[in-house]
């Protein structure tokens, strides 16, 4: 099941809007990794935790 990890789910002072969606472990690995190069934040174990909390199922749109 694929989820989503969204900017502006988290609290930002930047307004960041960036959406990352894939399987879980890849969303969580690359968000922490975004949180880490663009808001400064320290790649640890808590931000991942925390990054897995705020995941959504993404929701599949017809074309």
């Amino acid at each position: 099941m694929r989820k989503v990890a969204d900017c502006r789910d988290m609290p930002s002072e930047s307004g960041c809007t960036l959406t990352i969606s894939g399987e879980e472990d890849e969303v969580v690995r690359a968000a922490a990794e975004h949180a880490a190069s663009v808001h400064q934040h320290e790649d640890t174990p808590e931000l991942r935790e925390e990054i897995r909390k705020h995941l959504k199922q993404e929701q599949l749109t017809a074309h």
